[in-house]
């Protein structure tokens, strides 16, 4: 995708406020109009609010919607350009909207954006402000947005009830639609301002995952073994700003991130509507939440050995270390196919490069070949070549984890439900009616 020139990362004054995100309805005949209709209305009302509350100066678009966009050359670009300008990120909550692969790639290229001005430092509250379409089933919402506050006191009860469709539809609830919509503006605004989300670089719209899980597909579960060393335990010449106490602390992008990089990986994925686990190598040897448990929990499909996909976060400074390069290659020798590795190794960092890091990448390719052969077939390949920054390890991760997940689904045994095994069902043949005497109808002449 083309990305035009700009100083990605600083406010700019012409950011559209917010990014309105929706389920498109499918039309359900010819006389049936516009099926999106509303959601335009109420995208027109906020905008109109919004240059009330604002000094946004005239000729602004004060949101964004995908509503004059047809299929064609330049409509991802337009969606990714928004997706990393507006301040605040306006989902449209339905039942539709869950089973939308374009609105799940939509909340994840955002949230993707937070984690990352999150991880610099430069941005801690949340800028999506959920609002309620039609009622939803809270107990079914993806576990990728459960961490998402729903504010319905600030809306009342009929909002709750109804949403803002039924708000808008029914005559003798306008004056609550209104209401609604002036404080969802206002809410907008405010969060806008508290947040001053920077600008990020737009994200490739059709290599962008999906934040909700396919339709019928239950819970997926994945397991990340981070493999790095501890300050106490770093060779002399090494720095020792990455590292902190445990192997989990250690942050490879200290220079971008002021975050461990399994603290980031873990929201990642979960953005991804995973559930997930964190170990480090170090917990196998104490035997304390081994790197690869299997899994108990009564929806997970369980196999032979490890119950979930597995990803590990390996420093190749962990080679210095004798023990832990055994504890490496037994690791390497059980991995089962659906364990893959990232190798983050940073250009910024003058100690990674040179003969020392020749030598360590050298040392990795004896010390874990098997897991680094299972990405080198892939377009997850990036990930075990070396992970120079930030961007890299975010944009390659999601990748990683769905190659995981579909060798796992492709190898695991499956196994069948409980309770009483079923005779498997056969096909007889067509019967005769009995015959005058009782027995079978042979078909014989009267």
């Amino acid at each position: 995708m083309h990305i035009p020139e700009r100083d990605w990362g600083r406010p700019a004054d012409d950011q559209p406020y917010f990014f309105l995100s929706y389920a498109h309805t499918p039309p359900w005949g010819p006389a049936g109009g516009d099926p999106d209709h509303w959601v335009h209305v109420l995208f027109r009302d906020l905008c109109t609010h919004i240059m009330a509350l604002t000094d946004m100066p005239a000729g602004s678009l004060p949101g964004f919607m995908d509503r004059e966009m047809r299929s064609g050359e330049g409509w991802p670009q337009r969606l990714s350009e928004n997706l990393a300008t507006c301040r605040v990120f306006v989902p449209l909550l339905s039942p539709r909207y869950f089973s939308s692969e374009m609105c799940g790639r939509e909340w994840y290229a955002f949230t993707e954006r937070m984690l990352r001005a999150k991880a610099a430092g430069t941005h801690d509250v949340s800028a999506i402000v959920p609002a309620l379409w039609t009622r939803v089933d809270y107990a079914q919402l993806p576990d990728s947005v459960r961490h998402i506050h729903l504010d319905h006191a600030t809306y009342g009860d009929r909002y709750a009830a109804n949403g803002i469709y039924g708000l808008i539809k029914l005559n003798r609830l306008r004056d609550e639609y209104e209401e609604t919509v002036l404080r969802l503006a206002e809410r907008i605004v405010r969060v806008a301002h508290e947040s001053s989300l920077p600008t990020g670089r737009p994200r490739d719209y059709e290599g962008t995952p999906s934040a909700f899980r396919p339709r019928g597909v239950g819970p997926r579960h994945i397991h990340v073994t981070v493999a790095a060393p501890t300050r106490d335990s770093l060779p002399e010449e090494r720095d020792a700003r990455p590292y902190g106490e445990d192997a989990r602390d250690w942050n490879p992008y200290h220079g971008e991130s002021t975050r461990p990089l399994a603290a980031l990986t873990e929201e990642l994925i979960r953005s991804l509507d995973y559930r997930i686990t964190v170990s480090s190598l170090d917990d196998e040897e104490t035997g304390e939440n081994p790197p690869f448990p299997p899994d108990t929990t009564p929806d997970a499909a369980p196999d032979k050995g490890a119950g979930r996909p597995g990803i590990l976060l390996v420093d190749r400074w962990v080679l210095s270390d004798e023990d832990r390069r055994r504890r490496l290659k037994a690791f390497d020798a059980a991995a089962r196919p659906w364990v893959n590795a990232v190798v983050p190794w940073n250009r910024a960092d003058a100690q990674c490069q040179g003969a020392e890091g020749r030598r360590l990448s050298a040392e990795l390719e004896r010390t874990i070949p098997l897991i680094l052969d299972h990405g080198r077939h892939t377009n997850t390949r990036t990930a075990v070549s070396g992970v120079p920054n930030l961007k890299a390890f975010t944009d390659v991760l999601p990748a990683v984890v769905a190659h995981s997940t579909r060798l796992y689904l492709k190898h695991a045994t499956a196994h069948p439900p409980p309770g009483p095994a079923l005779p498997r069902p056969r096909l007889t043949g067509p019967t005769r009616p009995p015959g005058p005497d009782g027995g079978p109808d042979l078909g014989g002449e009267a």
